[in-house]
């Protein structure tokens, strides 16, 4: 199985990158730092040597990066999953956020899964197989506390993510839509987590996992997972 993964070197995106690694995939990866991306790749190779990790450096603020991985994910091979990852929280109300953050969390946490999709979605619907998941939020399904540009972005993804499964259903090509509470990433920075919380990246990162492994009869259309206490 071919994986694509961007927001892949830290985070939920690093923990799903090690998932798909240890079972023997091939995973395309990217991120903002090309040297992040060769030593994850290497390391995870090390670890799990029956799998195959490539990466390619991708400001996923700009389209035209972020296209151009896509064109670079084909010349790769057929792809199987793609993983619409690549996010970034930046606090702030609304009505007193500094200007241009609206736009910044659109560019990441929206843009960057459209245009990515566009490009790799037309080639599982050419094969009549294909699975997209994206990694929305519980923000994405309601208001979120001084999250305001954020949370409005991850409403905009949990949409193009509800479209995007109705135009595909007749494809052969299953869409997901990951709706994850807090989970412990390095936006967290010295949070205390021995009493456990918030969740673990491996919770999400084995969800995703076995969501790709059913048959081609089954789509797991939402997954929303919380904290077992509850959100912070």
């Amino acid at each position: 199985m071919r994986v694509i993964i961007t927001g892949a070197s830290r985070g939920m995106g690093k923990g799903m990158a090690e998932q798909f690694a240890a079972a023997g995939h091939e995973v395309l990866i990217s991120s903002r730092s090309q040297s992040k991306l060769d030593e994850l790749g290497q390391s995870l190779m090390t670890k799990y040597p029956g799998s195959v990790v490539k990466g390619k450096a991708v400001d996923v603020t700009i389209p035209e990066q972020v296209k151009s991985f896509g064109q670079w994910c084909l010349e790769q091979g057929a792809p199987d999953v793609l993983i619409n990852n690549a996010g970034i929280f930046e606090p702030g109300k609304l009505l007193d956020q500094p200007e241009g953050l609206m736009e910044g969390q659109l560019a990441v946490n929206l843009y960057s899964a459209y245009h990515l999709t566009r490009v790799i979605a037309p080639a599982m619907v050419k094969l009549g197989k294909g699975h997209v998941i994206n990694i929305c939020s519980i923000a994405g399904q309601r208001p979120y506390a001084h999250g305001g540009a954020y949370s409005i972005s991850k409403y905009a993804l949990n949409g193009f993510s509800q479209n995007l499964r109705d135009e595909l259903k007749p494809t052969g090509v299953k869409v997901t839509t990951v709706y994850p509470g807090a989970v412990l990433t390095d936006s967290w920075g010295d949070f205390d987590n021995s009493g456990h919380r918030i969740m673990e990246v491996s919770d999400i990162a084995q969800l995703v996992y076995q969501c790709t492994q059913l048959s081609v009869a089954a789509c797991v259309e939402e997954i929303v997972v919380r904290p077992r206490l509850g959100d912070l």
